[in-house]
């Protein structure tokens, strides 16, 4: 997603690319797709159990069920093209117990 780039908080301003961010879209607390976006709160939503991310915040739980972020996919801008920049974050989806 793009984002305004003054708006990103610590480690999300070294992980965006002009301030376009990625993070995965697997809910870590069950494993559903985290698909909604509440453009009047600016939060991602996995609408499964209604878990909030805040993308400006390296997709920080806000509430919910889940107990953690969304691993973020670094990114970088190559001869003018999105590219990735390293591996993710962290774990993408649940940790299986």
């Amino acid at each position: 997603m793009h984002l305004d780039p003054s708006t990103l908080v610590g480690s999300t301003k070294d992980r965006a690319a002009e301030g376009i961010v990625a993070y995965s879209a697997i809910c870590p607390h069950a494993g559903c797709e985290v698909n909604g976006w509440l453009a009047d709160q600016q939060i991602l939503e996995c609408s499964c159990h209604y878990s909030h991310y805040n993308p400006r915040e390296a997709a920080a739980v806000i509430d919910g069920p889940a107990t953690r972020s969304l691993a973020a996919l670094p990114l970088k801008i190559v001869e003018g093209k999105l590219a990735v920049a390293k591996p993710f974050t962290g774990r993408v989806g649940i940790v299986p117990t």
